[in-house]
This record gives C-alpha cells, structure tokens and sequence, in this order.
C-alpha cells in the first residue's frame, strides 16, 4: 500500500516507542545533514527522506492512519470512515486496488457500468476537488503554508556576569558559526528560542533551535529570586569599627558603609544594583552578606585575643534553642 518502509527508513522496528523513534531520527539527521555532507545529493535526499518519516511516526495521529493505510492516508482530505467502508464492501479481506479507484480518466472502470471514480476520489479526500459545474471545471484550491522543519534541542553554558548583564554568545551548531543573544536577567534552566535554526523541511521552512540556559557558578556572586546576591569579606576590625568598602556591581564599583558592630552572616541590600533594568522592568537589588574574615595565626594576637574574651561577658550561644 506504502511506496516506502517509514520505518525501515529511520531502521527502527513498528512496534518502536516515540523515544526510540526520536533517537533514531535524531541519529540519521546528524549523520545525513545537508551541512556535514556538502555537495552530496544522495545524502540530501536521504536527509529528506528521515524527516519525512519522522514527521509521520513522531505524530501520534499520522502515525496511526499510517500504519492502518499507508501513505495514501497522508493524503490531505482523506476520510478514513469512508475508506474503511469501502475496504468492507470490496470483498473479503477488504482489499482495495488503487488503479480501480482512481485510474480512470472519467469513464467506467471495473467497477460496474457508470461508475464514477472522480466522485470516489472526492469522498475518500473530503471534496477539495470539488466540480464546479457541467464544465467539467475545480474551484482553484487554498495555497498550502509551507511546512516546517523539526525543532533541535541542545545547552548553552553562560557565564554568571553574561547572564546578569545580557550579551552575545558564539555557538556552533552543525558546523555553522551562530550568535545568540542572552537577554539580561537569563537565570539557569531557561530555555532560547531561535528561530529558523533547526531542520530544513524539504522545500519549506527550517524548524527552530531551542537551547536550555547553564549558568556557570561565580566565586562570590548568585542568583536568588529577582535579586543578585554577593560575598563581602570584611575584617573584624572593619566589622568592629565600620567602614567603606569598595565592591564591584553589574554597574560598575561602589562603595558600601558597613555599620559597626556588624555581625557575619549581616546582610545589606544596595537598590538597583543587581540585575540591570530596561524598557519592561525596574533594576532588582544586590543584597551584600558580610563575611567577618579572622587574620592569619600570629603569636602576636595571643594578647589581642584574651582582651578579647574578657570582652564577651554572655555566652554567645546563651540563647540557641531548638
């Protein structure tokens, strides 16, 4: 009934699960694709072939016409009821002959006397032919929409800075050099669309590439909700005493007031100074955590030290409970 195996084409077996079916598909397009094979014509037309397969199993309602029919059910307008009455009236094992049906050129053909197949056709494939008069003239029929090519998936990996700030970043995809645009406030997980850099549809549009964001870890600064949030290592006698320190932002360096008496573990939020804003939203805030830094061991502080401990006259840890 099938001109082609689609399933021999991608070398998966009939009772195959979608994922099988994909990974096979996605095995024959990297190894067949116009861009690794230039110049090739036998493997352009292999690449094709896969996609048109693919687009027929990977699609649980085509596929399903397909393996009860054929590729004639692939046809636009066809009526599978219609098709299975007609198998149900041609006679045991309801076989049908496709040169019967639809190789007359108008006259009777096998099928009894005046018998007319061109309103068989019309049936089967839901009247897009439809006569318009005595003329023997057909209504001219809607221009298709070009069809698509398949979507491919893949991962960009991103530095924190680049995510925060937004920038371009080179890809290569199948041997093409590419630049993505990472739009400002990018967090780990999201996923970037680009259009018309997937599969080619043989004589259509090219499907899209769909790439799921990694944000590389920073030494000192995090994503957590809108905001960014930072380090500061500040040293006890800063801790002690307060201080401006100077630390870097997405903006650029600032200078920072840490209280006296600060605690390790304090937090400090800086208005707008986190993810920069745009046309669509506000900028979100930096929150600095104060980390009280210990100097190095040195004899020295031997006397620093016991002044020190005369210094706490509770236990610090007098109120930790659970």
């Amino acid at each position: 009934m099938a001109d082609k195996d689609y399933y021999e084409l991608l070398g998966v077996a009939r009772g195959s699960d979608a994922d099988a079916i994909k990974k096979a598909y996605r095995t024959l397009a990297l190894k067949y694709h116009p861009d690794r094979n230039p110049g090739d014509k036998k493997a352009e037309e292999t690449f094709k072939a896969i996609n048109s397969a693919y687009d027929v199993l990977s699609d649980p309602k085509k596929r399903s016409l397909y393996d009860e029919f054929g590729e004639v059910a692939l046809r636009e307008g066809f009526n599978a009821d219609q098709f299975r009455q007609y198998q149900s009236a041609g006679g045991a094992g309801g076989a049908v002959n496709f040169e019967d049906l639809f190789g007359g050129a108008g006259g009777a053909r096998g099928g009894g006397p005046g018998a007319d197949y061109g309103s068989l056709f019309e049936q089967f494939f839901g009247g897009g032919a439809a006569r318009a008069g005595a003329g023997g003239g057909r209504r001219p029929q809607r221009p298709r929409a070009p069809a698509k090519g398949h979507d491919l998936e893949g991962e960009i990996s991103i530095d924190l800075p680049t995510a925060v700030r937004g920038g371009d970043v080179g890809l290569n995809v199948s041997g093409t050099s590419i630049t993505v645009k990472i739009p400002a406030g990018t967090r780990d997980g999201h996923k970037l669309r680009l259009s018309g850099k997937g599969v080619p549809a043989p004589g259509g549009l090219p499907g899209d590439l769909i790439l799921t964001v990694k944000v590389l870890e920073h030494a000192a600064f995090w994503m957590l909700g809108d905001d960014l949030h930072m380090r500061v290592p500040v040293s006890f006698v800063e801790a002690w005493r307060g201080a401006k320190v100077k630390v870097p932002t997405p903006q650029g360096e600032i200078t920072v007031r840490v209280p006296p008496n600060t605690n390790s573990g304090a937090r400090l939020r800086l208005r707008g100074k986190g993810v920069p804003g745009d046309d669509h939203r506000e900028p979100t805030d930096l929150i600095a955590h104060i980390e009280v830094v210990l100097p190095p061991a040195d004899s020295k502080l031997d006397e620093v030290i016991a002044a020190l401990e005369v210094a706490y006259r509770t236990d610090p840890r007098g109120e930790l409970k659970f």
